[in-house]
Parts: structure tokens; C-alpha cells; sequence
């Protein structure tokens, strides 16, 4: 067997940080993936992947921590561009970025 592809997503970082966000359409649920447990060739073999996340949503606007599977968070979502929680515009407010 080839070499042991490495996971570049194995520690774990802050929101701020987030390796990726995911997004519902309505932007109502967000997934701030901070972890992934596999490398991305194990992940995609394995049905039950997870990513440890904090997730915002209308029942909790403040984020929830834990692990998601990874199909789930896929599941009619959409990966954003930048992460607002960097972002420097009026969407983001200096309270957020205080949630060290």
C-alpha cells in the first residue's frame, strides 16, 4: 500500500479558524467544521465520517459543540466562500470576534 495520506484538518482550531463552513439555503443553520477525524480519501470511503463542529442555528444562535456526521452537514447545504466570523464588513461585529 502507498504511502499514508496525512489529514490536514486533524487539529483542532476555533470557529475563527474554521477549516470550512457550511451553509443551509435560507442561511439559518451553519456548520463551523473545526476537526475532521479522517483524511479526506478514508473520509469519503466511510459512510459514517464525522467532523467536530460548532453549529449556529435558530435554537441555538450562540453555537453548539459536537460531532456531526459528515453526510449530514453536506445534506442540502452549501460550503461558503470566506468564514463571517473573519469577515470585516457590517455583517460581523466586534462581540463576535470577541468569543476567544
Amino acid at each position: 500500500m502507498a504511502g499514508k495520506s496525512k489529514n490536514p484538518c486533524a487539529k483542532t482550531v476555533k470557529p475563527q479558524q474554521a477549516y470550512e463552513v457550511w451553509q443551509s439555503p435560507d442561511g439559518t443553520w451553519r456548520w463551523y467544521v473545526l476537526k475532521k477525524y479522517q483524511s479526506p480519501e478514508k473520509e469519503a470511503q466511510n459512510p459514517h465520517a464525522r467532523w467536530y463542529c460548532m453549529v449556529t442555528s435558530p435554537i441555538t444562535p450562540n453555537g453548539e459543540y459536537g460531532d456531526v456526521y459528515v453526510s449530514e452537514v453536506k445534506r442540502g447545504t452549501h460550503k461558503l466562500d470566506d468564514n463571517p466570523l473573519t469577515r470585516t464588513d457590517n455583517q460581523t461585529t466586534a462581540k463576535e470576534l470577541a468569543h476567544d
